[in-house]
């Protein structure tokens, strides 16, 4: 009959254990860190996605980007609000931030006005006296920048679902994005629908209790806070509807198209 001798396990000195754990640290330090570094090189050298209503991105990445929309779109409530905070939260000395689009400096406000697409042909002009005569509704939020920074702001205007109401263009708010651009057409922005009928989402014409200022995007710009600072277009020219992703400026530069908070 065979004997089997019990294996004994040898006891790691407490210098010896140091050793061995740092030593798997630095190996999964290594691996991970080579990992994260082929995955960037791939990236970095995948080819680019085919210019179109999107560009200036990786096709991985624009894929990653399209699917996080979906993720997000399928999240989203108006019952979901931006945090509010008193007026005297508010910045008095509000940060510019761009000027694609209203560099103009001969631009008259008092010829201004909102051509809003209704129907396949007719379109709506509305100037400022008639938007100053819907009901008025008043924000304080922390208006964030995809750069960085964020500032709380108060702003004013009229509610874009209270201007869809008013000019009945409730069969139009049933198609899927909302395009604005600059009178010039040089800036321009795409919305999802959801997000512009945010009940937040308002056409500022006030800015802490004074008319918006040029810088900002006179005489009306858009703010809506569920959205990065990128999608809240300064001195809106045009509305549009479709059912088809409209333009965006930025997206065209290789940034997120929902761009959303």
């Amino acid at each position: 009959m065979k004997t089997y001798k019990k294996k004994v396990r040898k006891v790691l000195t407490p210098e010896q254990k140091i050793k061995r754990r740092n030593f798997i640290s630095f190996l999964t330090f290594f691996v991970l860190g080579g990992a994260a570094f082929g995955g960037w090189k791939w990236l970095l050298h995948a080819p680019e996605e085919t210019p179109g209503v999107t560009a200036g991105a990786s096709k991985p990445l624009r894929r990653a980007l399209n699917k996080s929309e979906l993720f997000f779109r399928n999240l989203f409530s108006h019952k979901h609000l931006a945090r509010t905070y008193p007026i005297d939260r508010a910045a008095t000395d509000v940060r510019v931030n761009g000027d694609i689009g209203i560099e103009d400096e001969d631009f008259d406000q008092d010829n201004w006005r909102l051509s809003v697409a209704r129907g396949k042909k007719e379109i709506l002009s509305v100037n400022m006296a008639d938007i100053r005569q819907l009901p008025k509704t008043e924000i304080v939020f922390d208006f964030k920048c995809v750069e960085g920074w964020d500032q709380i702001q108060h702003w004013a205007g009229v509610r874009l679902t209270d201007f869809i109401a008013h000019y009945k263009l409730l069969e139009e708010a049933k198609m899927q994005y909302v395009g604005m651009a600059t009178p010039n057409g040089e800036y321009y922005v795409g919305l999802d629908m959801e997000s512009a009928l945010h009940p937040q989402t308002i056409l500022a014409y006030e800015m802490n209790g004074q008319p918006v200022t040029p810088e900002h995007g006179a005489p009306l710009r858009l703010i809506i806070p569920v959205k990065y600072g990128i999608k809240n277009l300064k001195r809106i020219g045009t509305i549009s509807f479709s059912n088809q992703r409209p333009p965006d400026y930025w997206a065209e530069q290789g940034y997120d198209y929902y761009s959303g908070l």
